[in-house]
């Protein structure tokens, strides 16, 4: 089965949400935030860190929540075997 867990996060309710299931589990978590989120959010950064997951800020394009998303997905699609993509965002075509 899949052992690790990637999620994205804006504000970073879904980031610590994911960080705390992963930390129950003893999963590896990484969260991928955009930089301007990681910078207006410390204190929800500090949570999901405090609980063991990897907080990747993310600086491609505007640092934003959909460049955290971009990067997630190119995450995922390298680790599909091992990797379950907690997605906190509606998102579609």
């Amino acid at each position: 089965g899949k052992k690790r867990i990637i999620a994205e996060t804006g504000a970073g309710q879904h980031g610590v949400a994911s960080a705390t299931v992963a930390a129950r589990f003893g999963f590896p978590c990484v969260v991928y935030m955009g930089a301007t989120d990681v910078a207006r959010q410390s204190p929800n950064v500090f949570r999901m860190k405090l609980l063991g997951a990897e907080v990747r800020p993310v600086t491609a394009g505007h640092g934003t929540l959909k460049d955290a998303m971009n990067e997630a997905l190119r995450d995922w699609v390298t680790n599909v075997e091992d990797t379950y993509y907690l997605i906190g965002t509606a998102a579609g075509p």
